[in-house]
């Protein structure tokens, strides 16, 4: 199982590495080439945005499965133990959160 989290994890740096290089690339001196370039900008940066949101709300429903799983049953045997233990859930939430927030700054820059 830990194998394909670590070629997951390539994957993602590879197209990350791909989006950067591709905004970094220079346009041509000419003005359509130039109008090119922006247009290519705009969707590798709307790709980024997309990948940026969809690796950050499947990562957060995947730490919530577990955590909140894990929360019911430590609830179950210490009813105590359930505020505390929703915390570590809201925790994985704001990671989609923060997925959003990123994706909306990116969708700004086109």
């Amino acid at each position: 199982m830990k194998g394909i989290y670590t070629l997951l994890f390539g994957v993602l740096v590879c197209l990350l590495w791909l989006c950067q290089a591709a905004l970094a690339a220079a346009p041509g001196a000419t003005a359509a080439a130039a109008g090119m370039g922006s247009d290519y900008r705009a969707v590798w940066l709307s790709f980024a945005a997309a990948l940026t949101m969809s690796f950050c709300v499947l990562g957060s429903a995947y730490a919530v499965a577990r955590i909140g799983s894990a929360a019911m049953g430590a609830a179950a045997e210490k009813p105590e133990l359930l505020m505390r233990s929703l915390l570590f859930v809201a925790l994985a939430e704001g990671l989609a959160v923060l997925g959003f927030a990123i994706a909306i700054i990116l969708v700004g820059k086109i």
